[in-house]
């Protein structure tokens, strides 16, 4: 019973693995080139390969094996560093596009300084 209790815990962990690397490797692929290198983060093929063999290895090898930690590492350090400072360089909205608005703008509208 403990056993079968542990084997479903690793199933929902290596399922989580996957999605993880899954949505870091979409989102990379989804940035452009030249924001990687705005933000000085490696470039986007290096990115790309590292999480294409973090879901490779999510996929293929057990959990405990050390490929699909050291994914799981590579993943985190995306979605954590990477990531946020992409959105920066892109305006925040990423995936190209820009937000319009001024810098008066608060998170519900423009701010008319109390009048």
């Amino acid at each position: 019973m403990l056993m079968l209790g542990f084997a479903g815990f690793m199933g929902i962990l290596k399922i989580v693995l996957m999605a993880l690397a899954a949505f870091a490797l979409v989102d990379a692929a989804v940035r452009r080139e030249d924001a990687f290198r705005a933000a000085d983060k490696q470039n986007k093929v290096f990115w790309l390969i590292i999480l294409g063999i973090a879901l490779i290895a999510s996929v293929i090898f057990s959990v405990l094996a050390i490929l699909p930690i050291a994914g799981a590492v590579a993943s985190i350090v995306y979605i954590v560093d990477v990531r946020p400072a992409l959105k920066q360089v892109t305006g925040g909205g990423g995936y190209g596009r820009r937000r319009g608005g001024s810098s008066s703008d608060g998170p519900y509208g423009p701010y008319n300084g109390g009048r």
